[in-house]
């Protein structure tokens, strides 16, 4: 599950690790949430390009988006199964750039940790991800983006059972070649990173709230107890299909 991540580097570093030709401009955030605009890089005739989304998926053929679910998440083991993803996975693949995510763990005593989830050797990662367009009555373009997730590593699964997707830098040309890499192909390029890729450190609960989006969300707080088991960080977000 990732119900918030952070993105705090600039556009031209994000341009420079993915090497995109042109990009969308956008501030650092530290508290990206659902339905808010996402940076996504997809390949477009043959080029990179950095484009921002709304996270959030609406696929093409739905009627009303306001009926619509919305999912911010799509399990990688179904995701060509499934209405909503199965044609996007096909023709619509991108990479998600992130410096981090953050998870919720039940602690003792019913408290609800927050945790960061920062990559260990620092940097940006790029998850897997989908994008989508709809079109609306008067003909304006919403486009959308889901990530992908798989199931958590070991240290991942003390805090979550489900872990984003990261798609490593030497499969990036492949996830994002949607001409001659078929989804079932893809799906083959989705796997759990190694145990020591990712570090968690506790934070402080300020980001709960989606209004604080500020670099001291990302400080540690201190060392926190066990998790004993994963909760979402609010029963109201998108659910995950």
């Amino acid at each position: 599950m990732c119900g918030r991540f952070v993105l705090d580097v600039t556009p031209d570093d994000v341009a420079r690790m993915f090497d995109v030709d042109g990009f969308a401009p956008f501030p650092p955030r530290y508290n990206i949430a659902p339905g808010q605009p996402i940076a996504v890089v997809r390949e477009e005739h043959g080029r990179r390009r950095l484009e921002l989304v709304r996270w959030g998926l609406v696929p093409g053929w739905v009627k009303d988006p306001s009926a619509f679910p919305k999912p911010i998440n799509a399990r990688s083991e179904t995701v060509l199964e499934k209405p909503t993803f199965r044609g996007a996975m096909r023709h619509r693949r991108c990479l998600i750039p992130a410096s981090g995510f953050y998870e919720w763990a039940r602690q003792a005593g019913g408290a609800r940790q927050p945790f960061l989830i920062r990559p260990s050797a620092g940097g940006v990662v790029g998850l897997a991800g989908l994008w989508e367009e709809w079109v609306d009555p008067d003909g304006g373009i919403h486009e959308t983006g889901v990530i992908l997730t798989t199931a958590a590593n070991a240290m991942m699964s003390a805090i979550h059972d489900r872990m984003p997707a990261v798609i490593p830098p030497d499969r990036f040309a492949a996830w994002l070649d949607c001409r001659h890499v078929d989804g079932r192909e893809a799906a083959g390029l989705v796997r759990p990173v190694n145990d020591d890729f990712f570090t968690a450190i506790a934070v402080d609960t300020r980001v709960n709230a989606v209004k604080n989006d500020d670099a001291d969300l990302t400080t540690p707080a201190g060392p926190a107890p066990t998790p004993r088991r994963a909760v979402e960080e609010d029963d109201r977000q998108p659910r995950l299909l």
